[in-house]
């Protein structure tokens, strides 16, 4: 069975490569054989291990790593992540393209960690966007559940959003719902984007399931929840920071969504030191 991330793996190494790494094919004697293994340089959550177990089977399946974490570990400055043993070509070679994908996916799985953890007690739940990097979002929002979040719609398909714009060309609330409600399966949940507290109101009468709550200062967070709690799924979003994140939780919404933990979550530093 295929990896389901083999094809983003494969053009990465293809991006990378092109006709072939000329300084290691000068430098490197075919047939070295080489040990070597993968250190963390800050603290972090671990995320990619499979990535990389597999963007080095694509560039030499004689290439042997072998993690010394999983996916989902804290590890600290100096800790070794994986060894790998196999022909250094290839390990050289595949090197950058590996890092890439578990420094990226490392990054969005520590910042979902903090926020997670900032929420620790409370009834809601960390959920990403689809504000991910083009072709990683799948692997993104993988980090994001291995960093102890949830994941929100993965694409346009598979849930109905209406947002302002929607709102905007339907003439309101009540009637981009209406449309929906022609068209969407039994099967689909309704979430309507609201920025008042009419809104919320036009939304639930209007028979919305899911209402997300954006861009609201506390006070107005606090009285949408007051009035929508166990009427509907409610969900905060915008401007949501590791500060204000238990504030807003605390408010007694049941989702958080945070755009920043995969648009701006940064890479983690590591290096590959041969032995």
């Amino acid at each position: 069975m295929m990896n389901p991330w083999s094809e983003i793996i494969r053009i990465a190494l293809m991006e990378d490569i092109g006709r072939g790494d000329v300084t290691t094919n000068g430098v490197v004697p075919l047939g070295e054989e080489t040990e070597a293994k993968i250190i963390a340089k800050e603290a972090m959550v671990v995320c990619g291990l499979p990535v990389m177990v597999e963007v080095f089977r694509q560039v030499d399946s004689r290439v042997r790593m072998m993690p010394v974490v999983a996916d989902g570990d804290g590890v600290m400055p100096g800790n070794t992540i994986a060894q790998l043993r196999g022909p250094a070509r290839a390990i050289l070679t595949g090197e950058r393209v590996a890092l890439n994908f578990l420094q990226n996916l490392s990054g969005v799985a520590s910042i979902t960690r903090q926020f997670v953890e900032k929420i620790a007690g409370t009834d809601a739940q960390i959920v990403d966007t689809r504000k991910t990097t083009p072709g990683l979002r799948g692997l993104q929002k993988y980090a994001v559940r291995i960093g102890g979040g949830s994941n929100h719609r993965e694409g346009l398909d598979d849930g109905v959003l209406i947002k302002e714009n929607h709102i905007m060309i339907a003439g309101g609330v009540t009637e981009a719902v209406k449309r929906m409600r022609q068209v969407a399966s039994h099967l689909l949940r309704i979430e309507v984007e609201c920025e008042t507290l009419d809104q919320v109101q036009e939304a639930m009468k209007a028979g919305a399931h899911v209402l997300l709550l954006d861009n609201m200062e506390l006070e107005t967070l606090q009285k949408a929840v007051d009035m929508a709690k166990g009427r509907c799924l409610l969900e905060a979003s915008g401007n949501i920071s590791l500060e204000n994140v238990r504030q807003v939780a605390e408010t007694g919404v049941d989702l958080i969504s945070v755009g920043k933990i995969t648009h701006s979550s940064g890479s983690k530093d590591l290096s590959l030191l041969f032995k």
